[in-house]
C-alpha cells in the first residue's frame, strides 16, 4: 500500500564547480539533464560547503554537524559513532516506513559497510581499505570492483582496480553508469513504497580523465573565471597571500600535474576540456535516475537535491583542485526540486551546506532535533515553489562559516550576510578580507588596509560568535594581525 510520505532523492557528486550548469552561467558545457532540473527546482545562488576538503564537507553534509563536532576533520578520518546521519534522526514511527540506501562514495570510515540508518551500500571505492576500523576485513572489496571481475576484467599484480584504470574504462563499464544502473533498479524495485537513496558520484573528481576525453575541443573550450588572475603576479598583492596558497601555486609550476604542464596555458585547457567531459558523463547518468522517477510516476511524489562536496578550482586564480577558500573551491550547486514542482524559483544570499540536513528532515515531516549546527529552509523552499518569486534566505540561513583543520592548514571563514569573507588563519595569524560585492572574483585582499580595521573587527566577533553557538574551540587570530604581518 502506498504511502503519503515523499521520497528523497539526493544526488551529490566529487569535486564540481557550480558554474558548469547554466543556470550559473555555464551555456557552454553539454549538461541538458541537471539543467533540466534547475528549471523545474529551487536554486540557490550562493551555497557553500562547510570545508573545501572531501571527508569533513561530506560529514557535515550527512550529520547537519561542522567538522570539529563529527569529528571527520581531514580526509580519512571516520565519523563519530554519536554523530546521527539523516535516516538516524528520524522518528521510528517514520524511519520504519522507509527503504534507505546510500550508494557511491562514502569516505566517512569502513567504506563498503552499511552503517548510520542506511540498509544497505553499493560501495564503489576500493583505495581506502587501509583506514578500515580493527572489526572489518581489509581484503574486502567494492561491488564496483566485483562487477568488473564479473565483466571479465583481471587484475594485475595489485589487488584492487586503481582509480587511474576504471577511469580509462569504456562508458559502459564506467562508475557513473554502475551506480546508475543500480538507483534506477532501486526505484523501479521500491517504487510502492517510501524510499530514501542518496547516490553518490566520484566524478568529476580527478584523475581527470575519462571515456569523454576528447568530447570538448582543447583550442576552443573558455576557460573558467579568473583564469586570467596570476595571486602572485604583484609584489603587494603578493605579500597579502597566504602561505599555503603561495605554496600551492610553487608546486603547481614546478610538478604540473600528471603530464600537464602548468606552466602553459595549453595544458590548463588540456584539464578544462577533460573535467568539462567528466561533467557530461556525471550528467548523463543523472538524467538516466530522473528519467527513471518519472517513468515510475514518483515525480509528484519525489523530493530531488542535487550539489556537490566542494569545488574544484581548475584553472580559476592558476590553481587546481581544491583545499582553498577562494569561491571556486567552497561554492556548490544547489537545486531542490520539491514533490510536483514545475517552475524554477532563486533563491539568494550566502547559505551553507549546514542547513542541509535539517531542511530535508523538515520536507520529510519530521522534527529537527537540538544539537544540529543548521537550521531548516523548508518554509522558504516551499514559498519559493508555490510562487516562483525569488527569496532572500539571508535571515533565515545559519551563519555561513567555512573550516579547516588540517596539519598544513587551519582556519575560520565567514561569508557575511553583506557580502563579505573574512578568513582567519589561525594556525599562521594570516587574514583575508574581500569585498565579494565590488570583487567577486577575490583579486583584492583588504585585510592590511587600516580603513578595514573596524569591519575585520566586526567580523572577528561574528565568527567568535558563531564559535560560541557552534562549541568551537579553535583559537582565532588578532584581527589585526594581518596588519602587523604586513610590516614586517
Amino acid at each position: 500500500m502506498k504511502s503519503d510520505r515523499p521520497n528523497l532523492l539526493f544526488v551529490f557528486t566529487d569535486e564540481q564547480r557550480r558554474d558548469t550548469l547554466a543556470c550559473y552561467g555555464n551555456d557552454y558545457a553539454a549538461m541538458p539533464n541537471l539543467n533540466r532540473l534547475a528549471d523545474s527546482s529551487c536554486v540557490f545562488d550562493e551555497a557553500y560547503c562547510t570545508n573545501p576538503v572531501c571527508t569533513p564537507s561530506r560529514g557535515s553534509i550527512m550529520t547537519g554537524l561542522y567538522p570539529h563536532a563529527h569529528g571527520a576533520t581531514d580526509n580519512n578520518i571516520p565519523l563519530r559513532q554519536d554523530a546521527r546521519c539523516l535516516p538516524e534522526c528520524l522518528p521510528p514511527d517514520v524511519r520504519r516506513d522507509y527503504r534507505v540506501e546510500y550508494h557511491g562514495k562514502w569516505h566517512l570510515g569502513d567504506e563498503l559497510y552499511a552503517q548510520h540508518g542506511y540498509e544497505r551500500f553499493v560501495s564503489v571505492e576500493d583505495i581506502y581499505w587501509n583506514h578500515f576500523s580493527s572489526k572489518r576485513d581489509r581484503r574486502d572489496r567494492s561491488d564496483y570492483h566485483h562487477y568488473l571481475l564479473s565483466e571479465g576484467f583481471r587484475l594485475g599484480v595489485r589487488d584492487v582496480f586503481p582509480r587511474a584504470f576504471a577511469s580509462q574504462l569504456p562508458e559502459h563499464y564506467c562508475k557513473p553508469r554502475f551506480l546508475a544502473d543500480h538507483a534506477c533498479q532501486f526505484i523501479r524495485q521500491h517504487r510502492d513504497r517510501p524510499w530514501m537513496l542518496t547516490v553518490s558520484i566520484l566524478e568529476p573528481h580527478m584523475p581527470f580523465h575519462s571515456c569523454r576525453d576528447g568530447q570538448y575541443d582543447e583550442a576552443a573550450v573558455p576557460m573558467f573565471s579568473n583564469f586570467n588572475h596570476v595571486p602572485d603576479a604583484v609584489p603587494h598583492e603578493t605579500a597579502l597571500l597566504p602561505q599555503v596558497t603561495r605554496d600551492r601555486l610553487e608546486r603547481y609550476r614546478r610538478d604540473g600535474y600528471q603530464d600537464h604542464d602548468l606552466n602553459t596555458e595549453a595544458g590548463w585547457r588540456e584539464l578544462t576540456a577533460r573535467y568539462l567531459g567528466l561533467c557530461s558523463l556525471v550528467d548523463t547518468h543523472i538524467g538516466r535516475i530522473l528519467d527513471t522517477v518519472a517513468q515510475q510516476g514518483l515525480s509528484e511524489n519525489t523530493i530531488v537535491v542535487f550539489s556537490s562536496d566542494h569545488g574544484e578550482m581548475m584553472g580559476s586564480h592558476h590553481l587546481l583542485e581544491k583545499s582553498t577558500l577562494y569561491r571556486e573551491a567552497t561554492m556548490v550547486p544547489l537545486l531542490i526540486r520539491l514533490p510536483g514542482q514545475r517552475r524554477a524559483a532563486r533563491l539568494g544570499g550566502p547559505i551553507s551546506q549546514i542547513d542541509l540536513m535539517p531542511t530535508l528532515l523538515d520536507l520529510l515531516g519530521a522534527d529537527v532535533p537540538e544539537g544540529l549546527h543548521g537550521r531548516s529552509l523548508a518554509p522558504l523552499l516551499r514559498e519559493a515553489s508555490n510562487t516562483g518569486r525569488a527569496i532572500d534566505v539571508r535571515a533565515d540561513a545559519s551563519p555561513c562559516v567555512i573550516v579547516q583543520d588540517m596539519p598544513t592548514v587551519a582556519s575560520r571563514t565567514i561569508i557575511s550576510t553583506d557580502g563579505w569573507r573574512y578568513s582567519n588563519y589561525t594556525n599562521t595569524g594570516e587574514l583575508e578580507l574581500f569585498n565579494l560585492n565590488t570583487d567577486p572574483g577575490e583579486r583584492h585582499n583588504l585585510a592590511a588596509q587600516p580603513e578595514q580595521r573596524a569591519r575585520l573587527a566586526d567580523l572577528h566577533r561574528q565568527l567568535q560568535a558563531w564559535q560560541k553557538d557552534a562549541g568551537d574551540d579553535a583559537t582565532l587570530a588578532a584581527s589585526d594581525s594581518m596588519t602587523r604581518l604586513s610590516r614586517t
